[in-house]
């Protein structure tokens, strides 16, 4: 006979009186607390949450020396409380004239890649905030930003000497999120505020007039965008804080204005540090898009600021068709051929921007050679949608391509230094398909620290980096690469019980290569690995933060959905736990996925072999709590040949989540009747649809979701078709719409400030309603300040003590919703 296992008898020994103590205060504190305001959930949680940060890794050019960033905990809510302005699209702090909601580091050591010899860095600020650390082309300088309370600074970091030292005062202005970047090794440009700016403009005491918007018969579809610009005032707002002063920052301090002060989005020093490409934005603005869309003139100037080539001024993009790949015309992806010295490329489009246009023709990619006079040089002609190249010489670049309706990619090889060379065709498949992923060319900065790259061979070899994605899970792997003869020979590949990716090669012979390795039991740590001699040599050593949980259990396993599709999922168990000791409460935590191909979605995804980092976002936390875990069990909804996905999404979604309730009922690890479904933005979509649509589970946690999915009328997520050419669709899949067929409980959560497209707070609020209304079992949780993922520790503390709270009441003492034996669609 099977018992059913209570999570609290899950630890024993030693760990069981210590368990007990944490669990114990977090009640004693929980039953204290006065009605509202932020709660706090099991010590052990907390402790799990409060674990220290490991350090961020940024590697130098020359793979000589790495900095370590240490990163802080979570951030008070009062930070998130701080006044922030939303306009078009962005979310910006005034007092700094920066970008809000940023992660910052407290502080920076160097550490030497050869002996591991670490360098401290002196000369910091006090309560330092840093970011945007930029690595000078020669390796010998990082400069990096410091937000003081009265703004943004510049500061440089010497490497030999561990020194850091201040370039600017609190000048910079990083509103629109445009960092500081070298020109040569002896200077940065970046933005300040302008001299003599004034006081940001006064909200008016009277309106002036309506607020008015029309549309003369022109086709201008638009997602659901948020924080939009609404009036006049917030036109003045933003342009008065967008507004800034490029500038040249030399390395003894000396500023230099260039040009006029505008809304600069963005600059890029040439290669050779010639030239500033510039792109900056101006009215007329949208109150429809976000700031990217505005107007926007791009052009070239000298080091002293003086215009010498205009790209493109480009108009308003309020009427680019809503078909998935679709584009502005006129100069996209400008900037510069980092092989070259001063070579402008950019992109535009043939079929005039509409992916739903037939055309045999789709880009074309052009370049144009300082100092930019003449017509532009041809380089490619794309049948699908750009996506990116990787410059090598003269004799190499790459190019590729995808298309959204076919899953297609294809890699060409291009001659960009031979005019009227053919291109050459090098991969074509489905970017569905992992496992024929043949990897991405590893590269190197060059000496003028642009990203070029990797060869050998006098350029006939690359190495290719990839996933390595198989049947027995991801196992990453290091190819050589024959350009002309098309074939790869392994070089490595990641081998159990070790999950290990090759991060930068060290040598272009290919023998040593910079690693990050881990396990289940080991946090990532990097290492040099010789692959001539098989040795590796540890190079950082950071610790488990959270060794509460050491000795889970982590399993990738694999089922079969009843139409034959297989699925995969990882199993959490908690430490001590042992087959035969019966079914646990379980929670189910997933993200649907929408695929073309059934043998594409049936492919294996993740490793059993990566170690678990827990924080208040990772689901396995639950293990402490005596919880199994099954962690993103795969939802695919597959559309092959003239059928959309979503035609049949209901069915295909709960055939998906019966597949992995009877794969845990199977294995004893779980019982009808304790198991929880949960998810955040489509997954909490998903799991309403779940709670609607099935009685798999007994009860469901949506985390910023969208319910009532007319309210997103131009698309959502995969689905490129309106709701007036598929009422029938939006309507099946919008779990507002069946509110009354919700059996079980359901906590809703939701970020009071979400600027995430189509999740804005108002769904959960409507949908909240409307259970209430129809009186079912839910709570509503509204989080202050929060966006779409959750930053603040109280916050976050809270989200788990609303899961804790929960699935403790419904989950493991079983008051939810009986649940049926089949999962069938109702």
């Amino acid at each position: 006979m099977t018992m059913r296992v209570r999570r609290h008898r899950l630890v024993s020994g030693l760990a069981v009186a210590a368990l007990a103590l944490l669990l114990g205060d977090a009640v004693q504190a929980q039953e204290a607390s006065p009605a509202g305001g932020y709660q706090l959930p099991a010590q052990v949680l907390v402790d799990i949450v409060d674990a220290p940060p490991t350090p961020d890794v940024s590697l130098g050019p020359k793979s000589e020396w790495m900095v370590l960033a240490q990163l802080p905990n979570l951030p008070p809510i009062e930070e998130l409380a701080e006044r922030e302005l939303r306009l078009a699209g962005l979310r910006m702090k005034p007092r700094i004239n920066g970008p809000s909601r940023t992660r910052h580091a407290t502080g920076m050591t160097l550490l030497r890649v050869s002996d591991g010899e670490e360098r401290p860095v002196t000369g910091l600020p006090e309560r330092p905030r840093l970011e945007n650390p930029r690595w000078s082309p020669d390796g010998r300088h990082i400069a990096f930003t410091h937000t003081a309370d009265d703004g943004i600074q510049l500061w440089v970091l010497e490497v030999a000497s561990g020194a850091a030292r201040a370039l600017t005062g609190s000048d910079l202005n990083l509103t629109l999120d445009a960092p500081p970047a070298w020109l040569g090794n002896d200077a940065l440009i970046t933005t300040l505020v302008p001299a003599g700016r004034g006081a940001e403009p006064p909200v008016p005491r009277v309106p002036s007039g309506p607020v008015i918007q029309e549309n003369l018969g022109k086709t201008a579809p638009a997602r659901t965008y948020q924080d939009l610009l609404t009036s006049p005032h917030d036109e003045a707002l933003f342009e008065h804080y967008a507004t800034a002063q490029l500038a040249k920052v030399t390395l003894d301090g000396t500023v230099t204005p260039l040009g006029a002060p505008a809304m600069v989005w963005d600059f890029d020093p040439s290669p050779d540090g010639k030239y500033i490409l510039v792109q900056a934005l101006h009215r007329p603005f949208s109150y429809l898009v976000p700031a990217y869309r505005f107007p926007r003139r791009i052009h070239v100037v000298d080091p002293d600021g003086d215009v010498v080539r205009v790209v493109a001024d480009l108009p308003l993009q309020e009427e680019v068709p809503m078909a998935f790949g679709s584009v502005p015309t006129g100069p996209r992806n400008v900037g510069w051929r980092a092989d070259a010295a001063a070579t402008l490329v950019w992109v535009e489009a043939l079929d005039g921007g509409d992916a739903g246009a037939e055309a045999a023709e789709r880009d074309r990619v052009y370049l144009h050679a300082a100092p930019f006079r003449g017509s532009p040089m041809s380089l490619i002609t794309l049948g699908l949608r750009f996506n990116e190249i990787q410059w090598g010489t003269d004799d190499l670049a790459l190019v590729s391509e995808s298309w959204w309706r076919s899953r297609q990619t294809r890699t060409w090889r291009v001659q960009p230094g031979r005019a009227g060379s053919e291109p050459e065709l090098l991969f074509d498949r489905s970017y569905e398909d992992r496992y024929s992923d043949p990897g991405s060319p590893d590269t190197r900065r060059n000496d003028r620290g642009r990203s070029v790259l990797i060869t050998a061979d006098r350029g006939r070899t690359l190495f290719l980096v990839g996933a390595g994605a198989s049947p027995d899970g991801d196992r990453p792997f290091l190819d050589r690469f024959d350009v002309r003869t098309k074939q790869a020979t392994r070089l490595f590949r990641s081998e159990a019980p070790y999950y290990e990716w090759p991060v930068q090669l060290l040598d272009d012979a290919g023998r040593y290569v910079l690693t990050l390795r881990e396990s289940v039991e080991d946090p990532p740590n990097y290492f040099v690995r010789d692959l001539q001699q098989n040795t590796v040599r540890q190079v950082t050593d950071f610790p488990n933060p959270t060794p509460q949980l050491a000795g889970l259990s982590k399993e990738l396993i694999q089922y079969q959905r009843e139409d034959g599709v297989d699925l995969t999922a990882t199993l959490y168990l908690p430490p001590g736990y042992e087959p035969g000791q019966g079914p646990l409460p379980m929670l189910m935590w997933a993200y649907p996925r929408e695929f073309r191909s059934a043998d594409a979605a049936s492919q294996v995804r993740g490793s059993p072999y990566r170690f678990t980092r827990l924080g208040g976002w990772s689901t396995p936390i639950w293990l402490a709590l005596g919880y199994a875990v099954l962690d993103g069990p795969t939802m695919p909804i597959i559309g092959e040949g003239d059928a959309e996905p979503n035609d049949t999404y209901v069915e295909q979604l709960v055939a998906s989540a019966a597949a992995a309730v009877d794969e845990m009922v199977r294995r004893g690890v779980a019982e009808r009747g304790r198991i929880a479904i949960g998810g955040h933005s489509y997954g909490a979509f998903m799991t309403a649809n779940l709670l609607a649509h099935s009685d798999l589970f007994a009860a469901g946690i949506a985390r910023s979701g969208a319910y009532n999915r007319t309210l997103t009328p131009f698309g959502f997520q995969a689905e490129e078709r309106t709701v007036w050419e598929a009422p029938e669709i939006y309507f099946a899949m919008s779990p507002f719409m069946h509110a009354d067929s919700v059996n079980e409980p359901i906590l809703l959560i939701h970020g009071e400030a979400d600027n995430n497209s189509g999740t804005f707070p108002l769904q959960s609020r409507r949908f909240y309603h409307a259970l209430k209304g129809l009186g079912k079992t839910v709570r509503l949780v509204m989080l202050p300040h929060e966006s779409h993922g959750y930053r603040a520790r109280e916050s976050i503390l809270h989200m788990l003590w609303e899961m804790q709270q929960w699935m403790d009441r419904y989950v493991e003492q079983g008051e939810g919703q009986q649940v049926t034996e089949v999962g069938s669609v109702r």
